[in-house]
């Protein structure tokens, strides 16, 4: 089981902490698997520095998709955006 540190913005880190936001929406640009821990540090994009805040996760699901492999036409995609939406 790895050890994953990524920055999140306040806004997000508070939702996290919160316990409302159940999911992180990232680019594939980093190994993450299932059992993993992922370690969310804050970070200030204002001031581009990190606050000392972090939370730690565990990793239950990870699902990847690319772009040209989505249900709808990259056009639909382009003009409306992608929404993620986390179930209980």
């Amino acid at each position: 089981m790895a050890i994953i540190k990524n920055k999140i913005w306040p806004e997000y880190f508070e939702s996290v902490t919160s316990g409302k936001k159940k999911f992180e929406l990232r680019l594939n640009d980093f190994e993450v698997n299932e059992g993993d821990t992922l370690i969310l540090q804050e970070y200030d994009p204002i001031s581009k520095e990190y606050t000392g805040r972090q939370v730690e996760k565990k990793v239950t699901y990870v699902g990847k998709f690319m772009i040209d492999k989505l249900f709808w036409p990259k056009e639909d995609i382009e003009e409306k955006g992608i929404q993620i939406i986390s179930i209980e």
